[in-house]
């Protein structure tokens, strides 16, 4: 392995962590949004807020996915 090979991994390593916070966060905000949504007066306003928070994660979540995918040329 030369240095480029580990540096890689490194960086690989280093997207799968923040890959998998940004998970359960994401997961975390559905589960904070389903508990608002049950209450007799939810506030629409924050559960509005929290569900744009969450489109932005799965949005860095797909990029973070996309750039640990390798590019296959067929």
């Amino acid at each position: 392995m030369n240095d480029e090979d580990i540096e890689e991994q490194a960086a690989n390593g280093e997207l799968r962590a923040r890959l998998a916070e940004l998970k359960v966060e994401h997961h975390d905000l559905d589960a904070c949004v389903d508990a608002l949504a049950a209450k007799p007066q939810p506030d629409q306003i924050q559960i509005a807020r929290l569900k744009k928070k969450k489109l932005l994660l799965k949005y860095i979540i797909a990029r973070l996915e996309d750039q640990l995918t390798p590019d296959i040329i067929a």
